[in-house]
């Protein structure tokens, strides 16, 4: 009995998976999901303008802010001029806005999106045998699958809502609008928020994947192919022939 149940608990390493879509599209989403949070919660920018006097614009100065994951703008601070200008102290400004609700939701959706596939990948590949046999397994693999697909959706849409936020607020454009008399302040420059908006590309994507994917660990499941009983008799009488 010993023996029979340490066939059944043990490990026992298969690769065969990976090449069928439930196992190749977890990978997938294991890959995905790593660029996901990694372009969002590893960007930093900064966003900047150029401030001169009202009644001498060759005398300027530029002040700048740097930015970076969580966007919690409002701690930041357009900073860089030191001691009086223009004939006053110069007072540094904030940015406004605190974006950084939609942005941890959707990295830490990602985070544990890239720590689910760990284990289903251990799983489907060192233990196939435990899931097949498994119905339960299969079950709350279907449900978890399905949540991510949802819960991808709500990050994402969120998140890509936040980021044209985001480049609204440090459009060089706009900060200038936080100056006042005596000074005269015209846009700077902006770094690029390429990675960001691969970022909410990556959140759609796994948002494909894994409501894809349902579809195939949903076969996996009684609910789509109930078990066969394992005996015959259990079947009922054979139909009468006429």
């Amino acid at each position: 009995m010993n023996r029979l149940t340490q066939k059944m608990s043990g490990l026992q390493l298969n690769f065969s998976p990976l090449k069928e879509p439930l196992g190749f599209i977890k990978l997938l989403e294991w890959v995905f999901s790593i660029f996901s949070f990694a372009t969002c919660g590893g960007y930093s920018g900064k966003t900047s303008m150029i401030v001169a006097c009202a009644n001498n614009t060759l005398n300027n100065q530029t002040v700048e802010a740097t930015f970076m994951y969580p966007f919690r703008l409002n701690n930041y601070i357009l900073s860089g001029i030191h001691g009086p200008f223009c004939g006053q102290e110069w007072s540094d400004l904030h940015l406004i806005g605190d974006f950084s609700s939609p942005a941890q939701f959707y990295v830490t959706i990602a985070v544990f999106a890239f720590l689910y596939c760990i284990g289903a990948l251990v799983l489907y590949i060192g233990f196939r045998h435990l899931y097949q046999d498994s119905p339960k397994l299969r079950l709350i693999d279907f449900i978890i699958t399905i949540i991510f697909a949802f819960m991808w959706l709500v990050s994402s849409s969120a998140w890509a809502k936040a980021l044209t936020d985001i480049k609204i607020v440090t459009d060089p454009q706009k900060i200038v609008s936080y100056c006042n008399l005596p000074y005269k302040c015209t846009p700077g420059s902006e770094s690029r928020m390429g990675s960001l908006n691969i970022s909410v590309a990556f959140g759609f994507l796994n948002l494909i994947l894994w409501a894809g994917n349902a579809w195939f660990v949903y076969k996996e499941t009684n609910l789509h192919t109930p078990p066969v009983p394992s005996n015959p008799e259990q079947q009922g009488p054979p139909p009468s022939s006429i």
